[in-house]
């Protein structure tokens, strides 16, 4: 006669069989989804390829650094120009690099300033209810489009910032490094708290029994812990600023110059891209110029994604490690 444990065990088997069978497929629906990414990523990129290498059949590297002419007096001089549509055609992508720095690069200091330390209040201070209110709250401006915080900055902001601080134009890069603010302090707030939250409580609890306060035991140790964290998030703060475009192109006034004056005008590369592609002169150098800033734009972006990801992953390790 079967005892219960043989009764049982054909049921337990066939158990095992379907939890396995749907693993599998779970495993291999991801792996597929991933696979898909990547072929997608690869397709854009070869696409920006082809059709921007074909701006150096008529244009070298350089003219896209300056572009040479002869002035009045016969002297040879080097203009850092973007003026694709004049008679004499410049192609310097410079000013659209410093443009695009100039909104980036504030921006980014004031989100890595705000978002670090509201990931900090989230993630050591703040309550759970504190926590589940604030937190939905903050991920919600990801969530709203930028086209309308671009015009909020265009008819509100800028009217009050020449108000109270008479900038040298209405719309500049400081006015758009604002509005970048507004979509990157969630961004590093988010993964602040990620950061923060991977540390053992553990090391906490070490901390409090050494004497230590609440303040002391963020600042010197969990905030080294999770520096690697830090990082990462303002670098993918950054290579969020960088990408932007519609803020950059509704409030930074478009003029392709070289200057480190936030309160000036600037053109950002995705703001130009998305302000000449649609009247441009099909297979023109023109065309092809603007998949070039879309080759220099894709490159910059997915490094810095990457250089970010390869940091966290590092971190996961070294918290795992020590844990």
């Amino acid at each position: 006669m079967l005892n219960d444990s043989q009764k049982i065990s054909p049921y337990l088997k066939t158990k095992s069989r379907k939890t396995l069978l749907h693993e599998k497929i779970i495993k291999y629906f991801f792996l597929f989804n991933g696979y898909i990414a990547l072929l997608l990523l690869l397709m854009i990129f070869i696409f920006l390829f082809q059709e921007g290498i074909k701006a150096f059949d008529n244009l070298n590297v350089l003219d896209f650094l300056y572009s040479g002419t002869v002035s009045e007096e016969g002297s040879k001089e080097y203009l850092f120009q973007w003026y694709p549509t004049s008679e004499f055609s410049r192609f310097s992508l410079l000013p659209l690099i410093f443009g695009t720095l100039i909104t980036a690069i504030p921006a980014t200091l004031m989100s890595v300033v705000l978002g670090i330390s509201v990931g900090i209040y989230l993630s050591e201070i703040a309550s759970n209810r504190t926590r589940e209110i604030l937190k939905p709250f903050i991920e919600l401006f990801t969530g709203i489009p930028t086209v309308i915080l671009g015009f909020i900055m265009l008819v509100v902001g800028a009217t009050l910032f020449n108000d109270f601080f008479h900038p040298v134009n209405r719309l500049n890069a400081f006015l758009a490094s604002i509005g970048l603010s507004f979509i990157v302090i969630p961004i590093i707030a988010s993964i602040t708290e990620d950061a923060l939250r991977s540390i053992p409580n553990e090391m906490r609890m070490a901390s409090y029994a050494l004497g230590a306060t609440k303040w002391q035991t963020i600042t010197r140790v969990i905030i080294p812990s999770a520096i690697s964290g830090l990082s990462a998030a303002a670098i993918l703060g950054f290579g969020r600023a960088v990408g932007e475009t519609m803020i950059v192109l509704m409030a930074t006034g478009n003029a392709a110059e070289i200057h480190l004056n936030i309160f000036r005008s600037v053109r950002t590369m995705t703001a130009t891209i998305a302000a000449e592609m649609g009247e441009v002169s099909h297979e023109s150098e023109h065309y092809y110029a603007l998949f070039v800033i879309g080759i220099v734009l894709f490159s910059v972006t997915f490094i810095l994604n990457l250089f970010a990801e390869l940091v966290i992953s590092r971190m996961k390790k070294k918290v795992g490690t020590d844990g």
